[in-house]
């Protein structure tokens, strides 16, 4: 299976795990795309990146790990702020199977987080799960 994940938070194996119905990452092949979310419109709006990024890239490669502590094969990676062009520049080049977007709850969600799903398989013709938290 190739897998795409992509979070703005970190995600354990578990949480992978039952996303998928119970089927095993184990020798899985997963792609972690984390996006440099900021937490307001106006962290976005004044280019105020370099925390977001930082986060991403902690993000996806603690989900990485922990993915790869349960036999996945992972590479982990920032994306862009906007988690649909991230999932857009990650599906370019890595051919996904099957795509898990975590969401936060509505009060939690940042800045350009919502709906990802939805529309990413309007734009792209994959198959998506959202994955709230």
């Amino acid at each position: 299976m190739k897998l795409l994940v992509l979070a703005t938070d970190p995600v354990g194996a578990d949480d992978v795990r039952s996303a998928l119905g119970g089927e095993d990452v184990d020798g899985a092949e997963v792609l972690v795309v984390s996006p440099a979310v900021n937490e307001s419109p106006l962290a976005f709006w004044v280019s105020d990146s370099d925390e977001a990024i930082a986060e991403a890239e902690s993000t996806a490669h603690a989900t990485a790990q922990a993915l790869a502590a349960e036999g996945a094969r992972t590479r982990a990676k920032a994306g862009e702020s906007e988690p649909l062009l991230a999932l857009q520049d990650a599906l370019a080049t890595y051919p996904a199977d099957r795509v898990l977007v975590f969401v936060r709850e509505d009060d939690a969600a940042r800045y350009r987080e919502d709906d990802v799903a939805g529309e990413a398989e309007r734009r792209f013709g994959v198959a998506v799960t959202e994955v709230a938290r």
